[in-house]
């Protein structure tokens, strides 16, 4: 692992730990001294079936962005929204069929987790994922929230 910092190639891990499908590790630079954490992650291959028919490989980063982009001016943090997606990311993982998962499942599992996490959050990705046309539609979906 190189150092960010100073580029050294030798560094030692401080602190390790495990969570879920991630592993968080706590490194520090030989030459320099500067500490730094990386992330493991295990990736599979996984295949997202559109609604057109077409299929696309899974994308963690989209499903961050999403989330983030609903979660943006919230109280949370980045380490909490990355959280978040851990867990969306596993259970796509576990309700993955021979490696292929419908992009509709993928936001349902999106927003089953927004709702519990974030009612704000949940109503913004709610808003496009569910095409609302009208000031109607927000209404009924807050109305089901109460």
């Amino acid at each position: 692992m190189r150092c960010p910092y100073c580029t050294a190639e030798e560094t030692k891990v401080t602190d390790k730990r495990d969570a879920g499908s991630v592993t968080r590790r706590r490194r520090e630079c030989l030459k320099c001294g500067k500490r730094f954490t990386t992330y493991e992650r295990v990736e599979l291959d996984l295949s997202v079936i559109k609604k057109d028919g077409k299929r696309q490989k899974f994308s963690r980063n989209k499903v961050y962005e999403g989330v983030a982009k609903n979660l943006e001016k919230r109280p949370f943090t980045s380490e909490e929204v990355d959280k978040i997606v851990d867990e969306i990311e596993a259970k796509i993982y576990s309700v993955a069929k021979d490696k292929d998962v419908k992009s509709s499942k993928i936001g349902d599992i999106v927003m089953a987790k927004l709702k519990r996490v974030d009612k704000v959050g949940y109503i913004r990705f709610a808003a496009v994922y569910r095409d609302f046309a009208d000031i109607e539609d927000f209404r009924e979906e807050i109305g089901k929230l109460k």
